[in-house]
């Protein structure tokens, strides 16, 4: 049997679409469901599902970061969209990161039940092709590198908006719906760096910036760039720039100042 998520922040579309259509007929069954995308994200990472039928359009949620965390995590997970936001742009960006769907609210029976034989088909592909090198798989790896690009991208644009507060991989992760071990993963291979590296980088980038100004003492800088301690601080920087944050103001030139800071 194959498990099956909804989620959608209307609880008669949700019961609509676990009542109305036949599951069992298509040998699968309703594994859980969800109102929201967070509580979504959750419910999809304990059943693991086979399927999803999903709106993107919900509150607090950002829909192509859920749609590409699911992707770059569980890369043969199938899902189709319901949704009353029908940009051309939107859905396209959707199918390049795996979508199998884009349906639009509201929809019909048929398409629904289209959308649900077309994903039952793909399952049924790669369970009797799992190493197949035709097409579909080259599609699929676009869809998941696409995906994983798409990850990586929001976690660094988080980082670089929330660098001066204190900021964990798991916060980072919860905001681009996958898993801690996932981003560790997908940024490790992408950045050739761990999360903390990335961070200091971005948090030393910034400092450097910083130390242009002269009114601004050292142990002001380290705690505005986030930094918990000066001596932490110090050592990352040193660490990083091969010269102590006293010695690269010193060093510091007019020239250097103007393009360090446009």
């Amino acid at each position: 049997m194959y498990k099956v998520v909804i989620v959608d922040d209307e609880p008669i579309i949700v019961e609509g679409i676990s009542r109305m259509i036949p599951w069992k007929e298509y040998h699968c069954r309703i594994a859980g469901v969800a109102n929201d995308g967070m509580e979504g994200a959750k419910v999809i990472r304990k059943y693991r599902p086979h399927m999803i039928i999903t709106d993107i359009s919900m509150p607090d949620l950002d829909g192509l970061g859920m749609i590409a965390g699911l992707k770059s995590e569980f890369p043969d997970m199938e899902i189709s969209i319901l949704t009353g936001y029908g940009k051309f742009e939107y859905a396209q960006k959707a199918i390049n990161l795996g979508v199998t769907r884009f349906l639009l609210k509201p929809s019909n029976m048929d398409e629904l039940i289209e959308a649900i034989t077309t994903m039952i088909h793909n399952l049924q592909w790669k369970n009797l092709f799992p190493e197949d090198e035709l097409q579909e798989s080259d599609q699929e790896d676009r869809s998941d590198s696409e995906a994983s690009n798409f990850i990586v991208n929001s976690a660094l644009k988080y980082m670089e908006q929330n660098y001066a507060h204190k900021i964990t991989l798991s916060e980072v992760a919860e905001k681009t719906y996958v898993s801690q071990w996932h981003l560790s993963k997908l940024l490790n291979r992408t950045m050739e760096q761990n999360f903390s590296e990335i961070l200091n980088n971005i948090r030393i980038k910034e400092a450097q910036k910083l130390l242009c100004d002269p009114q601004l003492r050292i142990g002001d800088i380290a705690e505005m760039v986030g930094f918990v301690d000066l001596a932490h601080f110090s050592r990352v920087f040193k660490k990083n720039m091969g010269i102590s944050a006293n010695e690269y103001r010193n060093k510091i030139s007019s020239k250097d100042i103007e393009a360090l800071t446009h």
